[in-house]
């Protein structure tokens, strides 16, 4: 992020690059797909482009219709400025007749969905771990900007249509971490919450709480257990009782029975102490380097050099000349080059695959 640069915060107006500006007039909306506590989702139709279309409630009182517009402005601010393969694409938003945010629609719907659909099934290790790489370059991709989530869970996650990437949804509650003095601690979905968005006494009225971007490592690390056993954390408890055991009483989901690689990196992640989690370029590593030691690349095998055994080059041309060891004055040959490596390497963080 540019020094100096912000988003929105609850003063500012409503203010959008005329590119990102949707004319209400060429919006189609279709049947609902979605509902949370803040805002609709439908399918619908946009200059003939099938999107989602997010329209946010209004709220009833002039303070929470301020509230409503500055997270909307947020959302927008962010949504327009941040893109990557791993986040849902945007389209563009406006704030007339309603407050309306569009984006790519993915009709593989919810993460949430698709394993309740695969239970008591369990993704394949590497899917899973798939899943997770998909989740941790969008998170490094916020956090390099400077923006915390502040809300991952398996309902802001989406699946492509092929169910072979995830991609990152619902900006409502993202904030620059630059901001976080001006942010409320019990922020987020409980379940998923990280510990110190807690407080052991209750916070008086406007009180804030201080935190960093290590509160998303903390959500990662239970999405990821989830992922891996397909089973609701903390089961058997009620959001309220997992948040307050998680942050009172230090209880963790169960690490056990888990490669020795995978409960590292959940154990490291939802770590009591946030200064002690792992960013997430080296989570992304350490998955990295799991799914080396399971899945090792394959060997490159060069190209045959020509298509027929009985081939015949004319004399010093340069087909003879590759096929033959040149030698220096000690007698070694040299180790031949190869050109244009038809492969990219599977297992780099620069999604060169």
């Amino acid at each position: 992020m540019e020094a100096g640069s912000r988003f929105y915060s609850a003063t500012d107006e409503f203010r959008l690059e005329a590119k990102w500006l949707v004319d209400p007039k060429h919006l189609f909306v279709g049947p609902r797909i979605g509902e949370g506590a803040h805002a609709k989702v439908y399918e619908g139709k946009y200059k003939n482009q099938t999107v989602a279309i997010k329209i946010v409630h209004k709220g009833e009182t002039v303070d929470e219709v301020a509230k409503k517009e500055a997270r909307f402005a947020r959302e927008v601010a962010m949504l327009s400025r941040v893109q990557h393969k791993n986040l849902v694409k945007f389209i563009g938003a406006c704030k007339e007749p309603v407050m309306v945010i569009v984006t790519e629609l993915l009709l593989g719907g919810t993460l949430r969905k698709y394993l309740l659909n695969m239970r008591p099934r369990c993704l394949d290790t590497r899917v899973a771990v798939g899943f997770a790489l998909d989740i941790a370059r969008a998170m490094e991709c916020l956090h390099s900007h400077g923006i915390i989530h502040r809300d991952l869970k398996p309902e802001n996650l989406l699946l492509t249509a092929d169910h072979k990437t995830v991609k990152l949804a619902d900006f409502g509650l993202a904030r620059e971490e630059s901001l976080t003095e001006m942010m409320t601690a019990e922020t987020g979905t409980y379940r998923w919450m990280a510990p110190e968005l807690y407080s052991t006494v209750t916070l008086r009225q406007g009180e804030k709480k201080h935190y960093n971007h290590k509160v998303d490592a903390y959500s990662f690390a239970i999405v990821l257990w989830e992922l891996l056993h397909n089973k609701l954390p903390f089961e058997g408890m009620s959001n309220l009782q997992a948040a307050y055991a998680a942050a009172f009483k230090n209880v963790r989901p169960s690490a056990e029975n888990l490669p020795e690689e995978l409960a590292i990196i959940l154990t490291s992640c939802w770590q009591e102490d946030a200064n002690a989690r792992p960013n997430f370029s080296q989570i992304i590593q350490m998955l990295l380097n799991y799914l080396y030691t399971i899945s090792p690349p394959e060997p490159v095998i060069p190209s045959r050099i020509f298509t027929s055994e009985n081939t015949v080059f004319p004399p010093e041309s340069p087909g003879t000349s590759s096929l033959m060891a040149v030698r220096d004055d000690s007698g070694d040959t040299p180790k031949a080059k190869m050109e244009n490596n038809p492969r990219g390497c599977f297992f780099c963080s620069n999604d060169c695959y």
